[in-house]
């Protein structure tokens, strides 16, 4: 390996650190108030595996709350996605890396096999390039192939900085109050047919749109 090569690589595991322990930090400062969280204990409680969706633009929180839950999270195998999978491997998540770009189709298989694991699956479901809050079908089919509810969550913060990212990514300002609203569980029946599923698939969209509103209404 050259010096150049070496010197890259140590810089981008220091950057990686570095990044990390800002954002717990960050994150650990923000006042947070979860509303329909009642949901979520009964299904952990349950011991029940869930799928867990939130819009890629508000991942930050939500990533970072449901850290040491037993979660799988599929990962796009971007540049950005590799940041982001380092901080959730020390989240406790076990980290997929594909999309519905590239090695979508393995990557949602690994997904289905790891709920059969007893892992909750958390998904972006517009990532990872969009339209922004625009749902794609990954979150409802692994609901659906798994026999597993899904709960769709909208994320919003009083004060924050936004990137000019396709998704509009959005990061807390420290001591800033975040609003999670969660859904109930949503049971998709795997017997239904291709167009029955895309008509849930719309209705998700649509509900996980309002809770999006609700939680930023709330400020």
């Amino acid at each position: 390996m050259k010096i150049k090569e070496i010197k890259q690589n140590l810089l981008r595991n220091l950057g990686n650190i570095f990044l990390h322990s800002v954002i717990n930090v960050l994150c650990k400062s923000v006042k947070v108030n979860r509303i329909n969280y009642s949901v979520i204990e009964s299904l952990l409680t349950e011991k029940q595996n869930f799928v867990l969706a939130f819009w890629h633009g508000t991942m930050l929180i939500p990533w970072y709350l449901h850290r040491g839950q037993n979660f799988s999270a599929l990962i796009s195998q971007s540049k950005d996605g590799a940041l982001l999978a380092n901080s959730l491997v020390k989240w406790g998540y076990k980290v997929t890396r594909g999309s519905s770009h590239k090695g979508g189709k393995e990557a949602l298989e690994t997904l289905l096999e790891n709920s059969k694991r007893n892992f909750s699956i958390a998904i972006t479901p517009d990532g990872p390039t969009g339209p922004p809050r625009v749902m794609k079908a990954g979150a409802v089919v692994t609901a659906q192939r798994s026999s597993i509810p899904l709960v769709l969550c909208g994320v919003a913060c009083s004060k924050k900085y936004v990137f000019n990212s396709w998704d509009k990514f959005e990061v807390p300002k420290f001591f800033s109050e975040v609003v999670l609203k969660y859904s109930e569980p949503i049971f998709v029946d795997e017997n239904l047919s291709r167009d029955e599923t895309s008509k849930i698939i719309k209705q998700c969209d649509v509900e996980l749109n309002k809770l999006q509103d609700d939680a930023e209404k709330v400020f």
